[in-house]
């Protein structure tokens, strides 16, 4: 069995639309939210800076902490490949340094196509995962903070 693996992820809202990382598998076009697995070693903050810029080639700052997310593969719909994943997602609000619209990651995880902006209206007629992050950006734009405190003893 797998260890249980954290992964930092951005939530990036500019004029009602959110930016998400564009993904096809065998059932065609998916989005997921830019960020990915934390090294040993690095902050949950320090993993989501270098994993947007892999993937969308970006510097982000990184603002509140807004949703944990736990991912037990076994008990969801895709079971048959996932059953020995178990990952715990945190979800930060961020923002684009920089006014570039150039998107170029230079190291996309394996089924990531592009990267698009994607109206808050339109979150619940995608494939977005999680789906359950759809209803609030779309009823509000920004999910309310919580509490994290970072690497502390």
């Amino acid at each position: 069995m797998k260890p249980i693996r954290n992964s930092a992820k951005a939530i990036i809202v500019r004029d009602h639309q959110v930016l998400l990382t564009k993904n096809v598998d065998h059932l065609g076009d998916f989005y997921l939210f830019p960020g990915g697995g934390q090294e040993k070693g690095e902050t949950l903050v320090q993993a989501l800076v270098r994993e947007c810029q892999e993937e969308i080639g970006r510097e982000v700052e990184v603002l509140d902490l807004r949703h944990v997310r736990e991912y037990i593969g076994a008990n969801h719909e895709f079971a048959e490949w996932d059953s020995d994943i178990h990952q715990v997602e945190f979800y930060f609000e961020c923002r684009l340094v920089g006014e570039s619209d150039l998107f170029q990651g230079h190291n996309p995880d394996e089924y990531q196509v592009g990267v698009e902006w994607v109206d808050l209206s339109a979150l619940d007629q995608i494939r977005l995962y999680p789906h359950s992050l759809a209803k609030p950006l779309m009823d509000q734009a920004v999910l309310p903070a919580v509490c994290y405190v970072g690497d502390t003893n």
